[in-house]
């Protein structure tokens, strides 16, 4: 098993009211919390319930459940009954208006983003959670949909700001008239405490998923990786593969963890030879009404010969073929919209001919005929030429493949089953995924052979040296529920096979969830993932045409990984997903991975790659300087909207072991359009905004280690752009910052220290990387009665930044005297550290006062 999870107490107010009377109330009409009303116009139909009067066994860990037990004051349940059952029972909860809210809601099937309002007509459909502000009390108050019996619940807008609550089952024969706990309300004085109290409290409630803390993080969280989406959409083939990661290593720079994303797998269409690989395939959507035939790789990596790119320096392959192939695709697609058979058939010849040179490429290589040859061979012959590459993961769909399996292809019973959007999902945006999927219907497994299914495809992998898969296309399942008792009880079959393979096939860790942004996933898929994806994926451009979006969806994606974050990081570690580093924005997303908390990959094109820009991201082993926590907007922007309202910048914090750090981001230009039921570009947002840094938006108390650094009595801060160096105390003015579109900068603190009786001291880290103080290792003062001495332990090479009153008298590195700069005005001081290669890239610098 890897190690588990940092052991983390879950963080609980202290200060708000702490006695032990139950903090809710629902009479007259009226959801109070501490005599401040929340929701009026209640019907007389809602109920509330104290948390204390649901108590039962519970499957958490007892610690837990104490812990629970001993906020339960501050939470209830709210249900309703009506006179006749329903397969999508609604009920309004009251209404409420001239309050601040932050919400989650689903503007695809698979995605989520944050939304703010005031009254409840602001909501939007297929909310997942809302927040309130209730400045009445200095509180805030989560109204927490769930799931109960066979149904989960989402909230919705109503007529006259009502909220509704909407149950679903997913199928008409799966009905009911009444809930009891279909949502959860509770409240705190610290909105990121009450997030992490809330999904306890459900946890103990529910017992269908386990917390963040609970289980061991993927070994790639700490680790630089290469995705091969954008390098080769549905091309990946093992030459290309193969070159991708040299490209890695022949910079300096290895690989940790290779993801072999779509386009791997065998599958065909229902029209085609049961028993042969869709032909030259290309782009996203071209895949999406294929189905899975056999569980092992396709064709291309199929006839991989063991051993034969080991020696292959002097092999002739053009890097280029994939754009190439990628430009005559754009021209066919164009050429099928205007009816152009004839110009179809010669760009369909043309793509044939690329590709088939590339696989004729990899067929003329000799290889080791004593060698295992296939998807294996090629794993097996990376790790021996590569060296650090641990973990390779690969795609599949939650189904198997976008279109699940075909029927009578497998020894498993997979039944062709067409799809059906549920109601709340005809308000969300227009997907072509959905569209294809609709399309074809799912070739969905008998729930009772889920497990079988993922054994069958999980056990193979492994047997190949895959360490882990991404599960992508999650939410298929709600399609296709009718038959099966609902999505809930089909979800429970599926997720409760998966999780049982990753326990087997993957040492319980190697996982990562995408497309999965509903909160049926994470209350029932939950119990062994403890990765995922939190934002839509990451496009390099807009696909609906808008040349403005290569700038703006970069800003969307940033918002919605960091607002995710703050319901999703309670169940699993959030993913930011990868980034190109060429692209036009790929500083601005790599300050943000840096940061980010989470594992930091890239999908760059073969030989297209900013390496200088990696280096600001990871170490010389592949590792990088990772958070102890993962980021989350500051308490300023939870009400706000740094999208499109034109004065917002997005500001997110997170801890490293000795500092905290802030990035402000110019996220402005796009957003959600309720009207036109779409992201869309706004313009005139796209320009300069000005923002407000302060050491007290760094939620220190979030990681009880560091807890004592927020009560230090001055900082020194660190800005990463600017390459200034300031001190802050808490009753200092903020920092005032200008940032223009698509533009950021890093605010590094770390606590002053006294060094002896007269030295003031703070270790900033490595300035070359961009969350420099995670590069810090060990910072301790060792004084006596003839000499004060500070030492500091250091991962990485390049400038390391330290705070010092006045100059020291000398310094050591590793032993050896070095010479440094220091700077009289601002206590700058710099010393140069080389990458120390025997040590694991570990250094120590003693500086002596």
């Amino acid at each position: 098993m890897a190690p588990p999870n940092e052991p983390c107490e879950l963080v609980c107010d202290k200060t708000l009211f702490d006695d032990l009377t139950d903090l809710f109330s629902l009479s007259d009409g009226n959801l109070t919390v501490n005599g401040v009303k929340l929701l009026s116009e209640v019907p007389e139909n809602v109920t509330f319930t104290s948390f204390n009067a649901t108590i039962h066994a519970s499957n958490a860990p007892p610690s837990l459940v104490k812990e629970v037990l001993s906020r339960s004051h501050k939470g209830g349940f709210l249900g309703f009954s009506l006179p006749t059952s329903s397969n999508r029972p609604a009920n309004s909860l009251g209404r409420f208006s001239g309050r601040r809210f932050l919400s989650i809601f689903r503007f695809k099937t698979w995605w989520s983003t944050m939304w703010v309002g005031s009254r409840g007509s602001d909501l939007q459909m297929e909310t997942q959670w809302v927040l309130f502000e209730v400045p009445e009390v200095g509180a805030y108050v989560l109204l927490l949909p769930l799931l109960e019996g066979s149904f989960r619940s989402a909230i919705f807008p109503g007529d006259s700001d009502h909220v509704m609550l909407y149950g679903e089952s997913g199928s008409s024969r799966v009905r009911t008239d009444s809930f009891k706990a279909l949502a959860y309300v509770h409240v705190g004085n610290n909105p990121f405490t009450l997030m992490r109290e809330a999904y306890a409290a459900a946890r103990v409630h529910l017992g269908t998923f386990r917390l963040r803390e609970e289980k061991p993080l993927p070994p790639i969280v700490d680790k630089f990786g290469w995705c091969t989406w954008d390098a080769f959409y549905l091309t990946v083939e093992p030459i290309g593969v193969w070159h991708g990661v040299k490209d890695f290593a022949d910079s300096g720079i290895p690989l940790r963890f290779l993801l072999i994303d779509d386009g791997w797998q065998s599958i065909n269409l229902d029209c085609e030879n049961p028993n042969q690989d869709t032909k030259n395939l290309v782009f996203c959507g071209e895949q999406m009404t294929a189905r899975l035939y056999r569980f092992d790789e396709g064709e291309e990596f199929r006839k991989y010969k063991g051993g034969s790119l080991l020696g292959s320096e002097t092999l002739s392959y053009d890097k280029y073929i994939p754009k190439k192939v990628f430009s005559k695709a754009k021209e066919l697609k164009e050429a099928t919209i205007t009816s152009n058979e004839v110009k179809e058939l010669e760009l369909k010849r043309e793509i044939g001919e690329m590709l088939e040179q590339t696989s004729k490429l990899l067929e003329d290589q000799p290889g080791d005929l004593g060698e295992m040859g296939g998807l294996g061979g090629l794993i097996k012959d990376l790790k021996a030429k590569f060296k650090g590459l641990e973990d390779v993961y690969v795609w599949q769909a939650l189904c198997g493949a976008w279109g699940g399996v075909r029927p009578g292809s497998t020894h498993l019973d997979a039944k062709l089953v067409p799809g059906k959007l549920s109601p709340g999902l005809a308000g969300t945006m227009g997907d072509l995924a959905v569209d294809k999927i609709l399309e074809g219907g799912i070739g969905l497994v008998n729930p009772a052979q889920a497990g079988e299914l993922y054994d069958s495809m999980h056990s193979y992998l492994a047997g190949a040296g895959v360490t882990g898969v991404k599960v992508d296309v999650i939410h298929t399942l709600e399609y296709v529920s009718e038959e099966y008792g609902g999505r809930v009880e089909l979800a429970k079959a599926y997720y409760d096979g998966l999780s049982k393979s990753i326990s087997k096939n993957f040492n319980g860790t190697g996982i990562i969830s995408s497309m999965q942004q509903c909160n049926d996933f994470f209350f029932l898929g939950t119990w062994q993932v403890n990765m995922g994806r939190t934002g839509d994926d990451f496009w390099f451009e807009d696909p609906n045409g808008d040349p403005m979006g290569v700038y703006w969806l970069q800003g969307a994606h940033m918002i919605n990984n960091s607002f995710n974050s703050l319901w999703m990081g309670q169940f699993m570690q959030p993913d930011w997903d990868m980034f190109q580093s060429d692209h036009a924005c790929g500083e601005f997303h790599a300050a943000a991975r840096a940061i980010c908390g989470g594992p930091v990959y890239v999908s760059d094109a073969v030989g297209s790659h900013d390496f200088d820009l990696i280096r600001k991201l990871v170490f010389n082993d592949g590792t990088i300087p990772k958070c102890v926590h993962y980021a989350l907007p500051t308490r300023d922007c939870l009400f706000a909207n740094p999208l499109f309202d034109e004065k917002t910048a997005l500001k997110i914090w997170n801890l490293n072991k000795f500092g905290g750090v802030i990035g402000a981001f110019n996220c402005q230009g796009c957003g959600w359009n309720p009207e036109e039921k779409r992201v869309k570009g706004y313009s005139r947002c796209y320009k300069p905004i000005t923002g407000t840094v302060h050491v007290a938006d760094v939620e220190w108390d979030q990681v009880e280690a560091c807890t004592e650094l927020g009560e230090a009595e001055e900082y020194a801060v660190y800005q990463h752009k600017a390459k200034k160096l300031i001190l802050m105390a808490l009753n200092s003015d903020v920092i005032c910052f200008t940032l223009q579109p698509s533009s950021f900068e890093l605010f590094s603190f770390a606590p002053v220290k006294k060094v002896g009786t007269d030295v003031e001291f703070a270790a900033i880290g490595l300035v070359n990387m961009f969350n420099c103080g995670g590069t810090l290792l060990e910072v301790e003062v060792d004084a006596d009665a003839v000499a004060v001495k500070v030492k500091v332990k250091v991962k990485g090479g390049g400038d390391l930044l330290v705070y010092s009153s006045r100059k020291p008298r000398g310094c050591c590195l590793n032993g050896v005297l070095v010479g440094f700069k220091y700077y009289v005005e601002d206590g700058k001081m710099m010393v140069e550290v080389p990458w120390a290669e025997l040590s694991g890239g570990v250094s120590e610098l003693v500086v002596d006062y």
